[in-house]
């Protein structure tokens, strides 16, 4: 099969498109045939080594849809032919809670989805959500589940509540705007694109507020009767993070689920306890998760917001437009 292999830490433009030897499934496992995938950021710190765990070579790639190509022993209730969306999060363990110590992510130690061919447990594998093409399903797996886990699961968002948005734009945070919607609740955004702030207000945020040239913490309370949003959702951490304690509703939540800024500097502690805040981490999320984040998509309900589409052999090419932080929604690659 043809697939883009990592064999060292470098930049995006070393990433080349190669023929390695097929998948073969083990017991329990299915081959996928793919017809689309989409990048994460994951992708992009993986190239650079900037994530844990590493190994070489590997085929990185979280997210996939496409059909069964082969079953391994033991698998039932799947077919050759089943169409099926790949859930990454793989042995996340007993407990809804948090996951286990065997937990991972496709893509890293296993190969992934940047690839004509992807092995994966058959329990994570499920039909894909009908009336959506190929790239609007390739988007949903790894930023949908995130985005759900920490507007639904973590968050417990109610409708008519104000949740806050951190930096719209991104895969999850788009995802975490459109359920948040879903659920009726009252979205506001920040950014430092208008562009992006003006997309977001197209699918239903209430307000947006740009970073860059205002005070967003002020524009936030104003626009909420001075008491600040009942949740918030960041996955920038650094300076941002520490910034939105005091954008925070007294008694609210955030919730937070990575550190694209970097990692948080001191933080005053004070603000916490005397707000009496309720500080949140969410990681991917369970089968569950996924399972209902899957049944908000397809048959005339949401449907994924997809940047750009690029051909897999264009792979490095779609990472340097995402570390250029252009986009609104996923880039999502083509697989011929």
């Amino acid at each position: 099969m043809k697939a883009i292999v990592l064999h060292r830490v470098g930049e995006p433009e070393d990433l080349h498109l190669e023929h390695v030897a097929d998948p073969t499934p083990a017991h329990g496992e299915v081959i996928v045939r793919l017809r689309a995938a989409a990048l994460n950021h994951r992708d992009l710190y993986i190239c650079r080594g900037q994530y844990a765990g590493l190994r070489f070579p590997i085929i990185p790639g979280s997210d996939g849809v496409g059909e069964i190509a082969s079953l391994g022993d033991g698998v039932e209730n799947l077919k050759v032919g089943d169409q099926v969306i790949i859930n990454p999060s793989i042995n996340w363990g007993d407990n809804p809670r948090v996951q286990g110590p065997d937990f991972r992510i496709l893509g890293l130690p296993d190969n992934g989805t940047l690839a004509q061919l992807v092995k994966v447990p058959a329990q994570n594998v499920l039909p894909r959500p009908a009336g959506l093409s190929d790239e609007e399903v390739a988007a949903i797996p790894l930023a949908g589940l995130t985005a759900y886990r920490a507007v639904v699961t973590r968050g417990e968002l109610q409708a008519g509540e104000t949740v806050l948005i951190l930096g719209i734009g991104g895969g999850v945070a788009t995802f975490a705007l459109m359920i948040a919607q879903q659920l009726g609740a009252r979205v506001l955004v920040t950014s430092g694109s208008e562009e992006k702030i003006a997309r977001a207000r197209s699918l239903g945020a209430k307000g947006g507020f740009n970073y860059k040239t205002t005070n967003w913490v002020k524009a936030v309370q104003d626009a909420t009767d001075g008491q600040g949003p009942d949740l918030i959702i960041d996955g920038t951490g650094g300076q941002t993070f520490d910034i939105a304690l005091d954008a925070a509703r007294p008694g609210g939540r955030i919730v937070t689920y990575g550190s694209t800024t970097g990692v948080v500097p001191e933080v005053a502690v004070r603000r916490i306890f005397w707000k009496q805040l309720n500080i949140h981490g969410s990681t991917m999320g369970s089968p569950t998760d996924f399972r209902a984040m899957l049944s908000l998509f397809g048959e005339g309900k949401l449907r994924p917001i997809v940047d750009r589409v690029f051909p897999l052999v264009e792979t490095g090419t779609a990472l340097k437009h995402m570390d250029h932080a252009a986009q609104f929604g996923k880039i999502v690659l083509k697989i011929d």
